[in-house]
């Protein structure tokens, strides 16, 4: 709760010229029909474009879960990946899977961006000293995570001695953010793999385009490991899944290898200046790279986003993002994960589904943040704003500096039969947005009551 006391003059004209900076964004930004260079020419309509600024409302907490930075690919030399192609790979800046340069370099960027709007909504003083647990940053184990999180600290509090939290040995993966699954039963896996089945085949079935484009930009069938076999044709019918306890879901099959190589590529095309050279010299439109990049969207839409996974793998991270939302003297959090844990919270969620714009990415691109708010209204009441932030292709190409006129991407996520209380501001009431939350976390009981043998109850 924001003290009351007699307002400075100073203090008044500060907050006048920051309602007026805000106010100057929004006119640019939101809901605007703008138009977008991709850099080759051809300029698309944005459908948003926003400020996390919401007008007539006083900002008095956040909540962060976001996506590390760039990594290199999660395999390197000697792997399946590295025989794929006969062209050589990106000189990657880290060893496999770990945070790369550019990456830790565009994550300070967008802790400084962050730190700025605060500022500006007077949530943080300048060059600000959090009290204690005032502010918390908390990664997953994995090195990327952490380094994602240091980067975005030094930018968020750069005067400030903060601390990153991480709870397991180095490089392990923390349950709080590992996607598993934490119930199973003979019946929930039957019926789970018939949902992804059912939800899902349109989609795996429309990927030929993108594996014939894959395959040809690759020049795959040049390479050593379709010379020897261990690459073959890429199907659409081949997918095979695993569900099990305490482990991710997986698979096997065409679209799993399709997506090992549409990652490196995306990550390649980041971190390559010359965008021929990236296509391993080919000049692809905008297009092609998001029919590239929609391999990834769809593998992680499979394993991690059906109705009966998401509740079951986003469990613990629900119940995380829960009790910071609650937590006393909370002003400002941090929690740094992964792809999949952003794709499962919103589905667990029941978000409508959405195409970001202005990202080759459609559904959580490199570094992206899914940041709920609380306001406060004139008359008291409160709300909590829900918004996808991310850097553009362009701005994660370029490493554009980011500041209060020079934005990342605001998309609000609009959750399935909610209506917003303020549609302008695409705001929430708070009461229906923390009952969705519980409701997405009462799912999980859900499930093991529903599933779970009742022979085993007996024995219970």
């Amino acid at each position: 709760m924001r003290k009351t006391h007699t307002v400075s003059w100073f203090r008044l004209i500060k907050a006048s010229l920051a309602a007026v900076l805000a106010g100057m964004i929004l006119l640019q930004c939101v809901s605007c029909n703008c138009t977008f260079d991709f850099g080759q020419g051809k300029k698309d309509e944005i459908v948003y474009a926003g400020s996390l600024t919401r007008l007539d409302y006083d900002l008095e907490q956040v909540v962060v879960l976001s996506r590390h930075n760039i990594r290199s690919p999660l395999s390197g030399n000697g792997s399946l990946l590295g025989d794929i192609t006969p062209h050589q790979w990106f000189e990657w800046t880290s060893d496999p899977s770990e945070l790369s340069v550019r990456g830790g370099v565009l994550e300070t960027e967008m802790g400084q961006f962050f730190r700025q709007w605060l500022e500006a909504h007077e949530l943080f003083e300048k060059n600000e000293q959090p009290e204690k647990d005032a502010v918390r940053i908390y990664a997953n184990s994995k090195q990327r995570t952490i380094a994602t999180a240091r980067y975005f600290s030094a930018g968020l509090l750069p005067s400030a001695n903060s601390t990153v939290e991480y709870h397991m040995e180095f490089d392990k993966m923390d349950p709080v953010f590992t996607p598993q699954l934490i119930f199973v039963s003979d019946e929930y896996t039957a019926d789970a793999e018939k949902q992804i089945r059912e939800m899902f085949a349109d989609k795996i079935n429309g990927l030929s385009d993108n594996y014939a484009l894959l395959t040809e930009v690759t020049d795959m069938k040049e390479s050593l490991a379709w010379k020897d076999g261990t690459a073959t044709e890429l199907r659409t019918d081949d997918l095979e899944l695993k569900l099990e306890l305490n482990a991710e879901p997986g698979m096997s099959g065409s679209l799993k290898t399709a997506c090992s190589v549409s990652d490196a590529l995306v990550l390649q095309y980041y971190e390559e200046p010359d965008a021929k050279k990236a296509a391993f010299g080919h000049n692809l439109t905008t297009e092609q790279w998001e029919q590239l990049s929609e391999i990834k969207d769809v593998y992680g839409d499979v394993l991690f986003t059906a109705p009966l996974i998401a509740p079951n793998v986003a469990h613990p991270l629900l119940q995380e993002m829960q009790s910071e939302l609650t937590a006393k003297g909370r002003k400002f959090t941090f929690l740094c994960g992964h792809d999949s844990n952003i794709g499962s919270v919103l589905a667990a969620l029941d978000a409508e589904e959405y195409s970001l714009p202005y990202t080759i990415e459609k559904k959580t691109p490199i570094g992206c943040k899914l940041v709920l708010c609380r306001w406060r209204s004139t008359d008291g009441k409160t709300f909590i704003s829900a918004d996808l932030v991310y850097q553009t292709t362009d701005q994660l190409r370029n490493a554009t500096i980011l500041d209060l006129d020079t934005l990342p991407v605001t998309y609000p996520v609009r959750l399935r039969g909610m209506k917003y209380a303020d549609a302008k501001w695409h705001l929430y009431e708070e009461g229906a947005f923390m009952a969705r939350l519980q409701n997405a976390i009462g799912e999980y009981d859900t499930i093991v009551e529903k599933y779970t043998p009742a022979e085993t109850k007996k024995a219970a």
